[in-house]
């Protein structure tokens, strides 16, 4: 190769069994920025010859010199020697460079001392987790009683619970179950049987965490499992390949009466979630509890996730926000659906319709530093931004009489039909009066597409992108019944955003703590931030408990390791303490409400240390106006006789 010179990458990281490090950069001599099959992935191998220094990996290539090259480190597991598993990687803004045309760095490798350290820049440690390459991820959730006993001394004693995914595409595998079942011994455990996956310990994963202040943090399971209280929300989370190959086994363990520390609990029984359990994106399981005797026990219930990579789109280490936040930002404005709600009481309505193209630029031109919007697909499956799950459509075009309004779902349209129809908001059809006539104007037309809106708003205004998807209440019924598959929905919404977002920033949210769940998996690029309405009485409650207090939030987010929290504000106003529980576990935290019109409860939120507030209403034009009376005011206090045009005047103010 013509201008190149010989590299060695030396960095200690630490790892575990079946882990490898690689790296990755810019050109295609390191894969791109991409870790795939389709892709160069070079890996790092162990240096045996360090001896002042284990956990030292080393890899020399033939790299350009005529160029600068940037990368950084990963560690990952190697399954079937071409899928990649990214557990870790380096997330710093500024990558890892060689500079144009320096000279190799070896010489003589075995002389060569220094060395990076994994996820090092400037003494702050900056290190993200992967995100799905070729794997699914499944969580199996347990909470609100999840598990009961019919034998009442089964009842009143602690049980530890214990998850195993089993492969039973493997011969060896169904000869340990049939094994594992007619053995009649009550300690027996999948640590005395080879019941696994039939590969490395490193593969298939599977992690446990518990929504609480001491387990939040994904980890391996303990030998004999987790205690499971009814008040817990235990979250059990498995990659695999191959989804419908795996069933997943459930083994329950009851400490022995008067048993020393040192013996094992007492093995009492056993579930199977069998892969037919799980044919969708999401669902609810009940699977009995069989004892070691063949007979049943008991029933357990749990909640189910299965989160698969974005098809047809490859992500990569170029750049990632997703953990991101310059701590010197707080107090940001961010246009509520734009320039703010347009449907509600005449003193809190905007004088643009909301979600249109024309409130989000009002919204930038008047200062908001982002602009917020829902977005929701159409039947045809585009992205659009809008807020109710509902419309009304006119029978007779263009006359709007009450007789002839139609409540419809969106979903139930296409993008034609929701441009090319007479579509009225839902508030319209309700009080059976047009509030809008400017239709005709293409930037205040309802329903515009994500992609537009990402090609035509200055790129310096930020997106904070709300996805709307229906939600189970407390009293079983869901918002709406919605008929698509979770992962074709969010895959359809992340795909336009990665593709047209440039350099925009742009974050996610969602009331959905799954869709929060699935963004991080899917993508690296954006942050995403957790919705909730905390304790409320102006909204009926949700079903899922991590919606329910800003605690419960907070335990979601942390465990999940997104940006932070967007709360209700009156739930902040009836006791700001909470914002401290969530600012001193590290994450940022927005707000949202009604509360925010009023413009001594925005100076109380900066007060506060809120990162942000979602405006309501229109205070962004009045804030504006206030802003340039006082700019009048400095320049004709500056022009006027008595002062002299002195701007070291006491009265004048410096901007």
């Amino acid at each position: 190769m013509k201008n190149a010179r010989l590299w060695t990458f030396r960095v200690q990281a630490e790892t575990q069994p079946g882990e490898v490090v690689g790296v990755t950069g810019n050109i295609p001599e390191l894969g791109e920025w991409k870790v795939s099959e389709n892709s160069k992935v070079v890996l790092l191998t162990k240096d045996s010859t360090t001896s002042n220094c284990d956990d030292i990996w080393t890899v020399t290539k033939l790299l350009p010199s005529n160029e600068d090259i940037y990368y950084r480190f990963f560690i990952c597991i190697v399954v079937d020697n071409e899928k990649y598993i990214v557990k870790r990687r380096e997330v710093s803004l500024r990558p890892r460079i060689i500079e144009k045309n320096a000279p190799s760095n070896t010489i003589d490798v075995g002389k060569i001392e220094s060395f990076a350290k994994f996820g090092y820049f400037d003494q702050c440690y900056w290190v993200d987790k992967g995100w799905l390459t070729s794997q699914t991820l499944i969580q199996i959730k347990f909470h609100s009683h999840p598990l009961f006993f019919w034998k009442e001394k089964l009842k009143t004693r602690l049980t530890f619970i214990k998850l195993t995914p089993v492969d039973l595409t493997k011969k060896n595998n169904a000869d340990s179950i049939l094994a594992y079942e007619s053995v009649d011994n009550n300690s027996l455990s999948l640590d005395t049987l080879d019941i696994g996956s039939g590969s490395s310990d490193a593969w298939p994963i599977t992690e446990i965490c518990v929504l609480n202040d001491s387990e939040g943090e994904l980890s391996p399971q303990r030998q004999f499992g987790r205690e499971i209280k009814s008040d817990d929300f235990i979250v059990f989370q498995i990659q695999v390949h191959n989804i419908e190959n795996f069933a997943y086994l459930i083994d329950y363990y009851v400490p022995r009466s008067r048993a020393s520390e040192s013996e094992p609990p007492c093995h009492i029984g056993f579930s199977y979630i069998l892969p037919s359990a799980m044919t969708s994106s999401e669902g609810r399981i009940i699977v009995p509890v069989t004892s070691t005797k063949h007979q049943p026990i008991g029933q357990i219930s749990a909640d189910y996730l299965v989160i698969k990579p974005i098809e047809n789109y490859t992500c990569d280490m170029s750049t990632s926000y997703a953990k991101y936040w310059k701590h010197s930002l707080q107090g940001l404005d961010v246009g509520h659906r734009g320039l703010g709600t347009s449907f509600k009481q005449k003193s809190c309505a905007a004088g643009v319709r909301e979600n249109t193209i024309a409130s989000l630029k009002e919204a930038a031109s008047h200062g908001a530093d982002y602009v917020e919007f829902d977005v929701q697909l159409s039947k045809d499956m585009v992205p659009v931004i809008y807020h109710d799950f509902h419309v009304c459509i006119s029978l007779k075009r263009k006359k709007v009489n009450i007789d002839d309004m139609l409540e419809i779902p969106l979903k139930e349209l296409t993008l034609e039909q929701l441009q090319c129809l007479k579509v009225y908001h839902i508030q319209e059809g309700i009080i059976n009066k047009q509030l809008f006539f400017d239709e005709h104007l293409e930037d205040h037309q309802p329903f515009p597409t994500l992609k537009h809106a990402l090609n035509v708003l200055d790129p310096i205004v930020g997106f904070n992108i709300e996805i709307k998807w229906t939600m189970l209440l407390k009293d079983g019924t869901f918002e709406l019944n919605n008929p698509f598959d979770l992962n074709t929905y969010v895959d359809s919404i992340l795909k336009v955003v990665l593709e047209n977002g440039g350099n925009r920033k742009i974050i996610f949210s969602c009331f959905h703590p799954d869709i929060c769940t699935m963004v991080r998996h899917k993508q690296t690029k954006y942050p995403v931030m957790f919705l909730t309405q905390g304790v409320t009485s102006k909204y009926p409650m949700y079903h899922d408990p991590r919606c329910h207090t800003i605690e419960a939030a907070v335990y979601f987010a942390q465990s999940l390791g997104i940006l932070g929290i967007n709360v209700h504000t009156e739930d902040i106003l009836r006791n700001p303490k909470q914002l401290s529980f969530a600012k001193d576990r590290g994450l940022i935290v927005f707000c949202w409400g009604d509360d925010n019109n009023d413009a001594e409860t925005i100076k109380y939120l900066k007060e506060l240390g809120l990162h942000a507030k979602l405006k309501e209403t229109n205070l962004f034009v009045s804030e504006a106006k206030e802003h340039q009376k006082q700019l009048l005011e400095v320049a004709d206090h500056i022009h006027s006789p008595s002062s002299n045009g002195d701007p070291s005047s006491p009265s004048s103010v410096s901007h």
